[in-house]
């Protein structure tokens, strides 16, 4: 869904999370490649403005480490003293609306955050995802059952809770001892609050058992996909050509509407093909003047970008140059430098390698190059 202009989200991790056993603090701990707070972050990407509370000791590594469009406010001794931080840094700002997420929740589905938004929508001064209590309740002293309790009624709170500004930050205010959320000081200053659908994967990770079972999420819900480029490009006269981006001095040139890169075009249709945007026609149509000796780099770009506005990262590419000249080993580490480069990913995830024919075939008679490439997507 699109989120309003006028809504934004505070994303509370300024804790210690002592719970959580030994190393670093638990949203700043690698969660299937990636911090636990940076996916909590990636959650509200859609968002206009995103404000992050980190206890100060953790603000240089906050500028360091996380990407993207996010103002960092210390936070407090408390998670209250932190959401007040935030809220008062958007006082005034044109914000409308807040919702308010734990760092510490880092698989919240689209449709829980979702679900909040449309309640504010309908006019809601408050709304929050919550799932019922299903299990029995005991009560237990010394490691033995002392009573139970009625589950009738009862519901496991979740976040993002969301709020109209004005009303969460006054009832933050007028309460400055906290609570154990802001439901809770919602219900304090008179705010009705309107239950949303929660989900079970919205775990909120407290535990050591936590990190796995979110692995174990993130393993279920992970979306791969490849795909393949294949490109050949004939020579013609010339002193020099363009591979993976590097000139090469060479008695020929290669042949093509634009640079005619074999090897870059080739990974550029490998990235459109695994996002099932067809191919370098497709965005750059030959028969478009301005694409004319257009730099190959300019496709490659193009369809890196794609991918991360569609939510993938690139895991790795390879590169086949198929020729029997010019050599290409001494120039491989360049060309993977540069590839790596262009679609934003570590040189060591680049692969660029030749093989040549075998003289058989036209790259076999050096009438031209062909490449064959391959990239893999993944988005979790």
């Amino acid at each position: 869904m699109t989120i309003p202009a006028t809504y934004a989200a505070i994303i509370t991790a300024a804790g210690r999370g002592t719970r959580a056993g030994d190393g670093p603090p638990k949203q700043w701990r690698a969660l299937a490649g990636r911090s636990v707070l940076a996916r909590s972050i990636r959650a509200f990407a859609a968002f206009p403005r995103i404000v992050v509370t980190l206890a100060p000791e953790d603000m240089t590594r906050g500028i360091e480490e996380l990407a993207g469009p996010v103002t960092l406010i210390a936070g407090g001794a408390t998670r209250s003293e932190s959401v007040r931080a935030a809220l008062e840094s958007l006082a005034g700002s044109g914000v409308s609306h807040v919702l308010i997420h734990d760092g510490a929740r880092p698989l919240v589905p689209a449709a829980v955050t979702a679900g909040v938004v449309q309640a504010l929508q309908s006019g809601a001064p408050a709304a929050a995802p919550a799932l019922p209590v299903s299990d029995a309740l005991w009560r237990v002293r010394d490691g033995r059952v002392t009573g139970t309790a009625s589950r009738e009624g009862l519901f496991r709170a979740q976040t993002p809770q969301g709020f109209a500004l004005d009303a969460i930050l006054a009832a933050h205010r007028a309460h400055p001892e906290g609570a154990a959320d802001d439901v809770e000081l919602a219900i304090r200053a008179g705010l009705p609050v309107i239950v949303t659908p929660g989900d079970e994967d919205n775990l909120k990770l407290t535990y050591p058992p936590d990190f796995s079972r979110a692995e174990r999420i993130l393993g279920n819900a992970m979306d791969i996909r490849l795909g393949n480029g294949y490109d050949v490009h004939a020579f013609t006269a010339g002193d020099h050509l363009w591979l993976c981006g590097v000139r090469i001095a060479h008695d020929k040139a290669l042949l093509g509407h634009s640079d005619a890169d074999v090897g870059m075009h080739a990974l550029t249709d490998a990235i459109y093909g695994a996002l099932a945007q067809g191919d370098i026609g497709r965005h750059f149509p030959p028969s478009d003047p301005q694409w004319k000796g257009a730099e190959s780099h300019v496709f490659l770009r193009h369809a890196a970008e794609l991918a991360r506005d569609m939510g993938y990262r690139i895991a790795n590419a390879d590169v086949t140059l198929i020729c029997e000249r010019p050599k290409i080993g001494p120039h491989a580490p360049a060309m993977m430098a540069r590839l790596a480069e262009i679609i934003g990913i570590a040189t060591d995830r680049v692969s660029v390698k030749a093989t040549t024919s075998e003289r058989l075939g036209f790259t076999g008679r050096e009438e031209g190059i062909a490449a064959i490439a391959t990239a893999t997507l993944i988005r979790d």
